[in-house]
């Protein structure tokens, strides 16, 4: 990878692979300045050169396939990418002979009005014989408006060079701005719904939906409006994501719902409901059959199959058995200030309303926790928890203050 302007930022971007070498080009003089920069790293190497353009992201692996495939069957110097544009304005045109090959390359500033009408474009795609172009590269002159080494001077000098037109033309499509950064992000998107839509899922009001090109989904996923799909997450047969959810690097298995939810690197088992308004933090695992409801919020926490947390509820650092029942409000207060601590919930266990669990504590199978409660302390199977002040009723009690008011008459004289 040639890099120049913000070289570091373009190396952490490919920190995930240490297989890939840089080249620096320090001083950034055009395309062909660019890869003779490569002269002393290729000694000796005698295959075909592959340049891409970096700033070029809608091409098709098929589209370089072809031409790398065109090049070698006919053994050419050189074999350029072009494409058909309806509109060619601003983009070098090429001409070619009846057999593709190229007989000039003509820059639209300096095409005539009958040049202008060929719709064939440069795409700036480009696959060489090493060999015969490594010769000429120093031949490269800068003498030019810009001052620049152009690669497409380098194809003047080789022979026999072919032309291979793209099928789609917007693979050639470049970003100079943000408004092309979005048009080519549409772009994207248009093909991977298409695709998936030709693969058995149900994409309503397509529009509205984002889908990363690194997710995965099942047959016969219904996906809602306003969803949002990234990373590497995986949606099994039969589930239905939406409306309105964002779903980040996770699992979810088959047949499970999923409505109006934020989930992020978070497993979600098979007949799981989630939603509407809950947020699955990071680290979560939800069992089979599962139901987690409105506004509750999951954070590194396991439950376990046909478990329900209805409403309302924070549980984090939590460990939850088979068919526990959380009740409304019930939180897990896993932060003492310094360390998170950990809850463990055994089998069939069920919590009150607003019952706070204060961690570290372990709550064992089969237990009940009465509404209100505040636990400290660790419970055992088969067990009844009452951790409250008891009620106290005071009938007739009135704050002295309202009941001195009620009894004091108003003395003073009203004017007329």
């Amino acid at each position: 990878m040639i890099v120049g302007y913000e070289a570091e930022q373009v190396r952490q971007s490919f920190a995930q692979r240490p297989d890939l070498e840089f080249v620096e080009q320090t001083e950034q003089l055009g395309t062909g300045h660019a890869v003779q920069q490569l002269l002393p790293h290729l000694q000796g190497f005698e295959g075909s050169l592959l340049v891409l353009n970096g700033d070029v992201p809608l091409l098709r692996p098929q589209t370089l396939m072809t031409l790398l495939h065109t090049h070698q069957t006919h053994q050419n110097a050189a074999t350029i990418l072009t494409a058909q544009m309806p509109d060619a304005k601003g983009y070098g045109r090429v001409f070619c002979d009846g057999n593709n090959l190229v007989t000039q390359i003509v820059e639209d500033r300096d095409c005539t009005p009958a040049q202008r009408q060929n719709r064939r474009v440069n795409a700036g795609i480009y696959c060489f014989n090493w060999s015969q172009l490594a010769a000429i590269l120093p031949k490269l002159q800068s003498n030019n408006d810009q001052q620049e080494y152009y690669l497409t001077d380098a194809v003047n000098f080789l022979s026999p060079v072919m032309a291979v037109d793209v099928d789609d033309y917007q693979e050639i499509l470049g970003i100079n701005d943000r408004k092309q950064l979005a048009t080519a992000y549409e772009i994207l998107q248009t093909r991977i719904k298409d695709d998936w839509m030709a693969a058995g899922v149900t994409l309503i009001n397509p529009d509205t939906i984002t889908i990363d090109d690194t997710v995965q989904l099942g047959n016969d996923v219904v996906i809602e409006p306003q969803t949002h799909l990234r990373g590497q997450t995986v949606i099994r047969s039969g589930s239905r994501i939406g409306p309105g959810c964002l779903i980040e690097d996770s699992q979810i298995g088959e047949n499970v719902t999923v409505l109006y939810s934020v989930v992020n690197k978070s497993v979600i088992q098979s007949n799981s409901r989630i939603g509407p308004y809950t947020h699955l933090r990071s680290q979560v695992e939800v069992g089979q059959g599962c139901r987690i409801g409105n506004f509750v919020e999951l954070k590194n926490a396991r439950l376990g199959t046909r478990t329900n947390v209805a409403h309302l509820s924070y549980l984090g650092d939590a460990t939850l058995g088979n068919q526990v029942n959380v009740g409304a409000g019930t939180i897990t207060a896993n932060y003492d200030g310094v360390k998170k601590h950990r809850t463990q919930i055994g089998d069939r266990t069920k919590t009150g309303s607003n019952s706070v669990l204060v961690a570290p504590i372990t709550v064992g199978q089969d237990v009940t926790i009465a509404a209100g409660s505040t636990v400290t302390e660790d419970v055992p199977n088969d067990a009844l928890v009452i951790a409250r002040a008891r009620q106290v009723v005071k009938p007739g009690w009135q704050l002295k203050s309202q009941s001195a008011n009620q009894s004091t008459p108003d003395t003073k004289e009203k004017p007329e």
